[in-house]
């Protein structure tokens, strides 16, 4: 379980850094529209993203 668990960290750690390496310019305005957020939107999207990560596990696994 805990090679799985690290290959899929390493995994997650290549998908985050395709968008600063392809597109560093839409990354930095990503993230400059992100500061604005609030924190119950910012919560939001972290739990949006937790299930649809979810999600993609039960119907992949």
């Amino acid at each position: 379980m805990t090679e799985s668990l690290l290959l899929a960290f390493a995994l997650m750690l290549i998908l985050e850094g395709l968008m600063p390496f392809l597109m560093p310019s839409a990354w930095r305005e990503t993230f400059q529209r992100l500061v604005q957020f609030s924190d119950g939107q910012i919560r939001f999207v972290g739990l949006t993203s937790m299930l649809v990560g979810l999600i993609l596990l039960m119907v992949f696994k």
